[in-house]
């Protein structure tokens, strides 16, 4: 099995997350949702989990914070261009999303930042990695 990412977020409402998520291009895997979950999925390897609020809290004793107030994880989805960036803050904005950073272009690299329903910060980017050999300058331009 190729190493996976399985990404848990807490929501409001699962019904409007899922179609926020799929307006943005995710798929919904119904094998594994119901009324108080969704898996929804990027890619073969990268999917999120759209937990209610109360069904998150069995699965940690901590507080859950509420992503509109409070910074829990900084979240990137990469894109091959910067069309398709473009386009991913267009379908977020258009599903009832916020952009939180204006999409920038610094030639290299091309990307900004929207949030979902529930304030879950998501970063995009499109990257030229070839541009520049000092990885520790693309680390920091990419935050």
């Amino acid at each position: 099995m190729p190493k996976t990412i399985f990404i848990n977020l807490p929501v409001a409402d699962v019904a409007k997350a899922t179609a926020f998520y799929e307006a943005l291009g995710f798929k919904m895997n119904p094998a594994f949702s119901n009324e108080s979950a969704s898996a929804m999925g990027w890619s073969d390897t990268i999917h999120i989990m759209l937990l209610d609020r109360a069904f998150y809290a069995t699965f940690t004793d901590k507080q859950i914070i509420d992503a509109k107030t409070h910074s829990g994880a900084l979240l990137c989805l990469s894109f091959d261009s910067k069309e398709a960036v473009d386009d991913i803050h267009s379908r977020a904005a258009t599903a009832g999303g916020r952009e939180t950073r204006a999409i920038e272009d610094k030639s290299f690299m091309y990307g900004g930042a929207f949030e979902d329903l529930d304030g879950h910060g998501w970063e995009t980017v499109w990257m030229d990695a070839g541009a520049s050999t000092d990885g520790a300058t693309l680390a920091h331009d990419a935050a």
